[in-house]
């Protein structure tokens, strides 16, 4: 068993749509990003990546490469996955914490954790989503942006190697 710990923020903007667990939340600003800017999903691939030994979103998905420009942060997601699977690893859980003021995540929270689950590959009782605020202290509680930290377990890998 390992487990890995993923981070991520981005700044809200005008103009954009509010993706968070490949789900459009009803928000005025969305995250800025090179990407989608889904920092829940970036959290979990940074998480996964780390748990299997394989380095971070950066080192595979580089905000410098247009390939990944407004692109999906649940195919990275699944990109990811695929690359945990092939150094021999199967997620077995994640529990993620998504740090804003607003909007509330309240029932999209369901559809974050079917729509991971899913692009993991693991039942939906094994991704869990709390929420919390920053109480008006620093850029989350000045609703300049969004946090998330994540936590990914895998199972297996290559006996005799190191990540």
């Amino acid at each position: 068993m390992r487990s890995g710990i993923g981070y991520d923020s981005h700044r809200l903007v005008t103009g954009r749509r509010l993706v968070l667990g490949g789900i459009e939340l009803s928000s005025e600003r969305g995250l800025d990003g090179h990407s989608d800017a889904d920092a829940l999903a970036h959290a979990l691939i940074d998480a996964l990546l780390g748990a299997a030994g394989l380095g971070d979103i950066g080192q595979h998905f580089p905000d410098s490469d247009e390939r990944y420009r407004a692109a999906d942060s649940l195919v990275l997601l699944a990109d990811a996955v695929g690359l945990v699977r092939a150094a021999g690893f199967e997620p077995v859980n994640v529990d993620a914490t998504v740090v804003m003021e607003r909007p509330k995540l309240g029932d999209a929270r369901l559809a974050m954790r079917a729509r991971l689950a899913e692009v993991l590959g693991i039942a939906l009782a094994d991704v869990n989503i709390k929420a919390s605020t920053g109480e008006g202290i620093g850029f989350v509680g000045r609703e300049e942006g969004v946090a998330v930290i994540a936590i990914a377990t895998l199972r297996g890998g290559r006996a005799g190697e190191v990540g």
